[in-house]
């Protein structure tokens, strides 16, 4: 399923550092921020709801984020996903009954209305199987999460787990293998660690 945006939006909405986000920012910098959503999952690939736990422990720098959109604007996906596999780890992101493995960007910005959306992206875990047989999936390595958290710490999103970024002309397109992202439901975000 593709989700089409425009070029402009997409960068500002997961890339761009509002004046608005230095505060909420400056306010969470040093200090980690932990994300707990039900993900539920309805597409051709699976079926059912579980966990996931998301954490933060710095939020992406001004340098990180203008690196990632020289990157994709100039040179394309390809080299943004190497971009981030050679970024320093933002987090992680894990279920409760796996092992965790790094986020690499982790975005925020304050709504006008109050709250927050915040994007992380990871390139995904690539496994033995995968790597050697080079299924269709092997197209699709990013992981990218959208939240929008309320004033209260609760919140909705989406996360799509194997995705490609297209970029055709002013358009960036999120790709993802199964036909639909997973929901996530019931987010809470709590500062500090537990």
């Amino acid at each position: 399923m593709r989700n089409r945006l425009s070029l402009v939006p997409i960068l500002a909405a997961t890339l761009a550092l509002t004046a608005g986000l230095r505060s909420t920012q400056a306010q969470t910098r040093g200090e980690p921020e932990q994300f707990n959503a039900i993900a539920i999952v309805n597409n051709n690939l699976a079926s059912g709801a579980g966990t996931v736990l998301m954490r933060v422990t710095r939020w992406s720098s001004d340098a990180e984020r203008t690196q990632l959109i020289g990157t994709l604007t100039k040179k394309g996906p390809d080299a943004l996903l190497d971009d981030l596999k050679r970024m320093r780890s933002v987090g992680t992101i894990r279920t409760p009954d796996s092992l965790a493995y790094d986020l690499r960007y982790a975005y925020q910005r304050a709504l006008p209305e109050g709250g927050r959306q915040i994007v992380l992206a990871t390139d995904r875990p690539i496994g033995f199987w995968e790597a050697v047989n080079q299924p269709r999936t092997i197209q699709y390595p990013f992981t990218v999460i959208q939240m929008q958290i309320g004033g209260d710490g609760k919140g909705k999103g989406t996360l799509s787990y194997a995705t490609k970024i297209v970029v055709r002309g002013d358009v960036v397109e999120l790709e993802n293998f199964a036909t639909q992202p997973v929901m996530l439901t019931e987010i809470r975000a709590e500062k500090g660690t537990r």
